[in-house]
């Protein structure tokens, strides 16, 4: 998908279900994720456009934004 394709959407998330690009509001700042490392345990690592990271683990439940394009949905359907 494009940069700016299609349209954002909040999703719920967890270290199993993040993925990049994901934009997660922690502390009232909005970071976007850049990388992820795998770490013991299904704990994930964040590495966010702004060189700071964030340790996400399995039972932590965040709200993203995450730009989807529907159409694809739809033909999944």
């Amino acid at each position: 998908m494009k940069h700016g394709a299609g349209v954002q959407v909040a999703v719920e998330v967890n270290a199993a279900t993040v993925r990049r690009g994901d934009q997660l509001m922690i502390g009232g700042q909005v970071y976007t994720i850049s990388d992820l490392t795998s770490m013991q345990r299904g704990v994930k690592r964040l590495h966010f456009t702004s060189g700071e990271t964030f340790t996400l683990h399995p039972a932590t439940v965040l709200w993203a934004a995450r730009r989807t394009d529907p159409r694809r949905a739809a033909r999944r359907l």
